[in-house]
């Protein structure tokens, strides 16, 4: 039941930023790759006479240095007879025609389109860094919406108001344990196993009213149904303590990266707005 986030809202830009983030991360070990690069004195491959940039070899060893692969000879054995493999089979496709299949060049215009796209979000992050002043006023913002409490709470989600209720009688029951009912009746797949057990959290983290609904709940207490877009559910508070909220040196990595997302999607969105797209 936690809010969508409002960061990723395209299916690409996810995908572009985590490419983004491991590459603003491992530039030492990527400069590592090229130093090793350079001093490679293995001849050009080729295979029927068609070459193998070194280029390409070249980003296949940053891309391992980037995962954590050390640069070994046997690294570069599987590189090399993985490229030759490539080659080798997309030059028989294309002797087959196979690259003229609508499918396939659809998909060989997706995967250019896409190198463009992180070639683009690369270079709008190096040319616009998040500022440390945004960084600290984004920790303070994060800090007043949290408050200074968090919760434990249990709930139980079912498809009608009629279904919510007869649990709450359920629950007055002498005897009833919120979380068999929770097992047995439980429509969230994320909580139903743990009987309905959310684990410490902060109302802020939650779709609306359901946050709402927590705020008002003594410990221990039940609240009446409670109507969500995920459905009715029953919530129960089990315990309140106080925030300790981390510092901002311990948040400031996860800051940067919220800010650094948000600052590519409204670049989109600009970039959306200034083109011409019918209908």
């Amino acid at each position: 039941m936690l809010k969508p986030s409002n960061i990723a809202a395209l299916a690409i830009l996810a995908a572009i930023t985590a490419n983004t983030v491991i590459a603003a991360d491992n530039t030492a070990a990527s400069a590592a790759a090229s130093k090793v690069t350079a001093t490679d004195e293995n001849a050009t491959i080729t295979v029927n006479k068609t070459p193998i940039p070194q280029e390409r070899i070249d980003l296949r060893l940053k891309v391992a240095a980037q995962q954590g692969q050390p640069d070994s000879p046997d690294l570069r054995k599987l590189i090399r007879e993985d490229l030759i493999n490539l080659e080798v089979i997309s030059q028989e496709a294309t002797k087959l025609k196979l690259d003229k299949q609508p499918e396939v060049v659809q998909q060989i215009e997706l995967t250019r389109q896409t190198a463009l796209a992180n070639a683009y979000v690369m270079d709008y992050v190096k040319s616009h860094p998040i500022a440390e002043d945004a960084i600290k006023k984004e920790y303070e913002n994060q800090k007043t919406h949290l408050g200074n409490k968090e919760y434990k709470v249990e709930h139980i989600l079912v498809d009608s108001e009629k279904e919510a209720q007869a649990i709450i009688t359920e629950l007055k029951k002498k005897g009833s344990k919120f979380d068999k009912i929770a097992k047995k009746s439980s429509k969230d797949p994320g909580s139903k196993d743990k009987g309905g057990d959310l684990g410490w959290t902060n109302p802020a983290n939650f779709v609306q009213p359901f946050g709402e609904a927590i705020l008002k709940l003594k410990k221990g207490e039940t609240s009446a149904p409670v109507q969500t877009q995920y459905g009715w559910h029953i919530i129960r508070l089990e315990d309140i303590r106080d925030l300790k909220v981390p510092t901002i040196e311990e948040v400031k990595g996860n800051l940067e990266k919220r800010l650094q997302q948000q600052s590519i999607q409204e670049a989109i969105k600009a970039l959306r707005a200034n083109a011409d797209i019918k209908p």
